[in-house]
C-alpha cells in the first residue's frame, strides 16, 4: 500500500511539472516575424545575462538590417540569425515592417577590394541587409567578419591593387548558412575598421583604417572621454565625498592640455559638467574619427583595502595600448589592479578606433582618495597616459 501510494504520488508531481512546462513553452512561444534594427547603436546579445554594464554583446550592428525574431524574453527577443545561431536584441533597438522579407537562400554575389584615403574597402554584394558578428585576431592580425543567413556564390573577388593595409582576402562556408570573411592585415596591428552596409543596401562595406602617415603624438587625432557627468554621478570618495564625474573632467582637461602641449589634435566628449549619453559620445566620436579614445574614470569597491591602477580593452586588436598605458601608470606606485579585456562598457564597444578605459585608482579607498585629491596628481597621471600613448606608438616603428 504504501509503495502504490508512493507512485501515485509521483504520478500526480510529474503531471503538475508537465503542465506547467507546457503551459511556460506556449506563453513564450511567438510567431516568427521580421524585424529591422533602428537607433545609432543597435547591437546584438550573446544571451540574457544582465549585469550593471547590461548583457555579453555580440557586436554591434549598422541600421535596417532585417532580424528574425523567434521568441520574447523580457526586454528582449530572441532572434535566429541562422540555423544553429541565436542571440537576443533589445526590443527597443528594432521595429517591425511587413514589407521585410528574406529568401531562403541568400546568396552572395561579387566581392570588391581597394583603398583610397585613409582606408582600404571590401565591398561584399549580399541580397539584402543581414547581420553579421565580427572578432580581431592577432598574430597574424585578420578580421574575421561571419555573415549570417548566406551562402555563396562568390565567383570573383576583384582586388584593384589600390588597397595598402589589407594584406589578402578570402573567405569560408563553415556551415550551410554562415559565410566567414577573412581580411588579414600587412602589419602586426590594428587601428580600428567598421561595418556597413551602402546606401542601397546591396552590399556590405568593411572600411579598415590604414595606419597613420606618421606616428608622432603631434600627427595624432586623440579623444578624451571624461566618464560620467551631469545627473550621471559616478562613484564618490570615501571622506571627501567627492564625485566621480568631477574628478574624471578635472583629469581629463589636464591630458587634454598636456596633448596639446605636445602638438596633438585633441577632442573632447564632454569640457562641462553635462549630461551627454553613451551613444551621443559615440556618436561624436564616429565624426571626429580619432585615432585613438582614452576614457578616463574611477573605482570603487564595497572592500575598503581594495586598491590600485587599471586599464580595459575589449577587442583583443587593441590590448597592447592598454597594456602600455598601464605598465606606465604603475610608475606612480599604484598596485596593479590589472589589464582587463573582453570589457563591456559603451565606449568599449566601437571597433572603429584604439581605445583605452583608464581607471586610475579606488575613491573607496582612503589612501588612493587621497592621493588622487592631491594638487599636481592630475597632472602626472596626465604624464603617464601620455608616456603611454608615446610607447605604443614607438613599438610599431
Amino acid at each position: 500500500m504504501l509503495y502504490l501510494s508512493y507512485m501515485k504520488n509521483m504520478l500526480i508531481v510529474l503531471f503538475i511539472l508537465a503542465a506547467g512546462a507546457m503551459g511556460k513553452a506556449q506563453d513564450s512561444t511567438v510567431k516568427p516575424f521580421l524585424v529591422k534594427t533602428i537607433g545609432p547603436l543597435p547591437y546584438l546579445e550573446y544571451g540574457t545575462g544582465d549585469d550593471r554594464l547590461g548583457g555579453a554583446k555580440m557586436t554591434y550592428l549598422d541600421t535596417n538590417v532585417v532580424l528574425k525574431v523567434v521568441d520574447s524574453a523580457g526586454t528582449d527577443y530572441k532572434v535566429q540569425l541562422s540555423k544553429y545561431h541565436i542571440a537576443y536584441v533589445s526590443k527597443a533597438n528594432v521595429a517591425a515592417d511587413s514589407m521585410l522579407r528574406l529568401s531562403n537562400e541568400n546568396l552572395s554575389g561579387s566581392w570588391m577590394v581597394s583603398g583610397e584615403g585613409k582606408y582600404d574597402l571590401v565591398s561584399i554584394s549580399l541580397p539584402n541587409r543581414l547581420p553579421y558578428k565580427s572578432v580581431q585576431q592577432i598574430s597574424p592580425s585578420r578580421i574575421v567578419v561571419d555573415l549570417y543567413g548566406v551562402t555563396s556564390n562568390t565567383n570573383w573577388i576583384t582586388q584593384r591593387g589600390t588597397s595598402s593595409f589589407i594584406s589578402s582576402v578570402w573567405y569560408e562556408q563553415p556551415e550551410d548558412d554562415v559565410m566567414r570573411v577573412f581580411i588579414e592585415l600587412g602589419k602586426p596591428v590594428h587601428w580600428g575598421y567598421s561595418i556597413a552596409y551602402d546606401s542601397l543596401g546591396s552590399r556590405l562595406q568593411i572600411k579598415v583604417k590604414r595606419p597613420p602617415e606618421s606616428l608622432r603624438l603631434r600627427d595624432m587625432v586623440i579623444a578624451i572621454d571624461a566618464g560620467h557627468g551631469g545627473s550621471n554621478l559616478g562613484a564618490s570618495g570615501k571622506n571627501s565625498k567627492v564625485l566621480e564625474k568631477n574628478l574624471t573632467l578635472q583629469y581629463a582637461k589636464a591630458l587634454e592640455k598636456l596633448l596639446n602641449q605636445k602638438g596633438a589634435t585633441v577632442v573632447m566628449t564632454r569640457t562641462t559638467d553635462a549630461d551627454v549619453t553613451q551613444p551621443e559620445r559615440a556618436a561624436l566620436l564616429r565624426k571626429a574619427e580619432p585615432d585613438v579614445l582614452i576614457s578616463i574614470h574611477f573605482n570603487s569597491s564595497g572592500n575598503p583595502a581594495v586598491s590600485g591602477t587599471s586599464t580595459y580593452y575589449r577587442y583583443i586588436g587593441f590590448q597592447p595600448l592598454t597594456q602600455a598605458i598601464l605598465k606606465r601608470m604603475l610608475e606612480l606606485n599604484f598596485n596593479n589592479y590589472g589589464n582587463i579585456g573582453g570589457f563591456n562598457f559603451a565606449l568599449s564597444g566601437p571597433t572603429e578606433y584604439p581605445n583605452c578605459l583608464v581607471e586610475v585608482g579606488f575613491l573607496s579607498n582612503e589612501e588612493e582618495e587621497k592621493r588622487m585629491l592631491k594638487k599636481g596628481f592630475d597632472e602626472d597621471v596626465a604624464n603617464k597616459i601620455t608616456r603611454g600613448i608615446v610607447d605604443w606608438l614607438r613599438a610599431m616603428d
